[in-house]
């Protein structure tokens, strides 16, 4: 307690004082200075006044007591307004409707850590320590498990080319390797970037399967250099190397062949399995031929041209064209630029720089389209990617290079894109038919490859800013429902896009349409723990996406309302351990999504983490009563969609122009039927006029 203030202080002196003190009268409200005038002077009301007795009147503290005084005044205050918002928050969110919550179908408990998922036809593989896991897709059981290395597993990819599975994973050092699935069989092709000299390894950073496996690309980085390789996967081969085995030892690797290749030993869980794999380590199989190495694209610094003739000349073959490499300007005067741009924004320059990171490329493969220029002589099969294209951080180009060449071939680009900002995102989607390339000024600017057009152009609200891409399958809203369309569609896009801001938007464009654009979620103000991070499309539900919010949440969206249909959460004893980056994965053609789980009790434990409990829960649409019509019944046939007229755009351009011509047609028939009865009844009306007038 702090001591009474010497103005406060008692003594018998100052008692007699106070007893002496005469009640007072105080008028309620500021006071104000009369008006010289008497008429403009106010009539003082009884109620104006307060009595105020001499004990209720405060004497002014002295110093440090009134700052003390307005510290504990200041925090009684702020605490009641901390108060007053958490029972309005508490309040609100009671007040707010709360989704149905579905628990998990089916429980996979792991002894260690799984680290990443990916699903292919009806298998999962899950990378953790020192290898990765084969699990059964609906029974949950565990079939076969690879742990080979030393080190943990952080990334895994599993592409379906057909009857065989191709699997690429990378460790925690970086070296990816591709392995080959098929029946009871796992094969290793090879690491792509392994070497015996550790101080010339390289470290994948991205790495990139072309749709049905016929390249694959890795972004690698080593000795302060990023490059990207390119590779022709051998498929056809290994499918016959398969079948018709050649058992070939090499002599010389025969003791590291036979420690990597050992057989897992008999334990409890393999008494389980469904199914006996094995891992194949003596078959051999075809090498992936590498194609080419891309490098990132030079600064653009003086020209070396003498005239502006060697400048034509130079680009005559169109290699390189919109590059900005071919130009007519001199090192004098970009070091005029320079120094004028310096001396302009000197006061934002000053200060320490940071160190420049290393430019990362993004690349995708594409289909041969009439918007890609390809050599007269190079004919590439239809559904087999032709062109690979690359952009790098920073770089207004998009780079198209194209697939049929040879390692002696010399490395340029067969076309350039250029955009007027710099490309932070883009995104392929899944039929290879679309392209988004969002620049870092929040400009979208959309592609339709089969049609080789462009389906427009368009800007995210003000200082928000694309973050990642996401592509739904084209669905249509019939008698308020989404529905799939049976037939083809063409030129009809929508794709939701996740900014910086934790918002969310709909991309929605058709044919040469002007495309719209509409908020799903606004940006979190006041609860900033429903952040969105994470967004996955759900191809066996129309219109529907998984949002992964910062607190842990996990909510089924309809973007075509939009508003929340339903809620995932595993069960109580489990939770997310790093909520802003979920360990999960969408199955594209099965109606279900996987979900890790880890024990809060344990979470935090690094030094016992291979003995922390963690789950995988499997989630199935289906099972729900309130999604299983929706999976069930999701697409319109097409004989509906040509007779609703809400839906002209769906169709391909010569159905619509039939359609159009029979309508057109309809109408007229109709019209002149009409014409000919009003005829008719006009040259009865008349008949009937003259008998009367010849009656009359």
């Amino acid at each position: 307690m702090f001591p009474a203030p010497p103005s406060v202080m008692t003594s018998p002196k100052g008692s007699r004082a106070q007893k002496l003190k005469l009640p007072t009268l105080t008028r309620k409200g500021t006071l104000e200075v009369p008006s010289p005038t008497e008429k403009d002077w106010s009539k003082d009301d009884e109620e104006d006044w307060v009595f105020k007795g001499p004990d209720q009147e405060q004497d002014s503290l002295p110093q440090p007591y009134r700052m003390i005084n307005k510290l504990v005044n200041f925090l009684f205050d702020h605490s009641w307004e901390i108060i007053e918002e958490r029972d309005a928050s508490r309040k609100a969110e009671l007040s707010r409707i709360q989704p149905t919550i579905y628990p998990p179908l089916l429980e996979s408990k792991l002894n260690k850590t799984p680290n990443c998922m990916a699903i292919s036809q009806d298998y999962v593989f899950i990378g953790g320590t020192k290898g990765f896991s084969i699990y059964n897709l609906y029974n949950a059981k565990r079939i076969y498990v690879w742990e080979k290395l030393k080190v943990d597993v952080t990334y895994i990819w599993a592409t379906d080319l057909g009857s065989e599975i191709l699997i690429a994973s990378v460790d925690e050092m970086g070296i990816i390797r591709l392995f080959y699935f098929y029946k009871d069989g796992l094969y290793l092709i090879k690491a792509i970037n392994e070497v015996d000299d550790t101080s010339k390894q390289t470290t994948c950073i991205k790495m990139e399967i072309s749709e049905g496996g016929d390249f694959a690309a890795f972004l690698l980085q080593g000795a302060g250099d990023i490059w990207l390789d390119v590779y022709k996967l051998p498929k056809e081969s290994w499918l016959k190397e398969v079948e018709h085995p050649q058992l070939t030892i090499n002599p010389k690797k025969k003791v590291r062949q036979l420690q990597l290749n050992t057989l897992d030993p008999v334990t409890a869980d393999n008494l389980e399995m469904d199914i006996n794999i094995s891992f194949r380590g003596d078959v051999k199989l075809s090498l992936p031929v590498y194609i080419m190495k891309i490098k990132p694209p030079k600064p653009v610094a003086g020209t070396t041209f003498k005239s502006p003739l060697e400048v034509f000349a130079k680009i005559e073959d169109c290699c390189g064209l919109g590059s900005g490499q071919n130009h007519f300007i001199k090192d004098s005067q970009w070091e005029r630029q320079a120094a004028i741009f310096n001396a302009t924004f000197r006061k934002y320059l000053d200060g320490e720089w940071e160190e420049e990171l290393l430019s990362m490329a993004t690349f995708h493969f594409l289909l041969p389209s009439c918007i890609i220029a390809m050599p007269v002589e190079v004919k590439s099969p239809p559904g087999v990617a032709c062109v690979i294209g690359v952009h790098w951080t920073g770089s207004h180009n998009f780079f198209l290079y194209s697939l049929n060449r040879t390692l002696k071939d010399k490395v340029d680009p067969e076309g350039v894109w250029p955009c007027a900002a710099p490309i932070a995102v883009s995104q392929l989607s899944c039929c290879c038919s679309y392209l988004v390339l969002a620049c870092e000024d929040g400009v979208l600017t959309l592609w339709d490859l089969a049609k080789g057009l462009s389906l427009g152009v368009i800007a995210l609200p003000e200082r928000c800013f694309c973050q990642s891409i996401h592509f739904l399958k084209y669905f249509l809203v019939h008698k308020g429902q989404n529905m799939y369309p049976e037939g083809p569609v063409k030129s009809q896009m929508k794709c939701v896009v996740l900014c910086t801001d934790a918002s969310l938007q709909l991309v929605a464009a058709t044919g040469t349409q002007r495309p719209t654009l509409s908020v799903l979620v606004e940006r979190p103000v006041k609860h900033l723990d429903e952040a969105i991070c994470a967004v996955a499309p759900v191809q066996a539900l129309p219109g529907m996406v998984l949002i992964f919010s910062s607190n842990g949440s996990v909510h089924l969206m309809d973007v075509a309302k939009p508003q929340i249909v339903c809620a995932f959460a595993p069960p109580r004893s489990y939770h997310l351990a790093v909520p802003w980056k979920p360990v999960f994965v969408v199955s594209l053609h099965h109606p279900c999504f996987l979900l890790r789980g880890d024990h809060p009790d344990e979470i935090g434990s690094a030094s016992q983490a291979e003995d922390i409990p963690n789950s995988i829960f499997y989630f199935n649409f289906e099972a729900y009563p309130l999604l299983e019509q929706i999976s069930r019944n999701c697409t319109i046939p097409q004989a509906n969609v040509l007779d609703d007229t809400t839906f002209p755009q769906v169709l391909p351009l010569e159905e619509r122009c039939e359609n159009f011509f029979q309508k057109r047609f309809r109408k007229l028939v109709k019209n002149k039927v009409k014409e000919q009865e009003y005829w008719t009844r006009l040259r009865r009306y008349s008949s009937l006029l003259q008998r009367e007038n010849l009656n009359k």
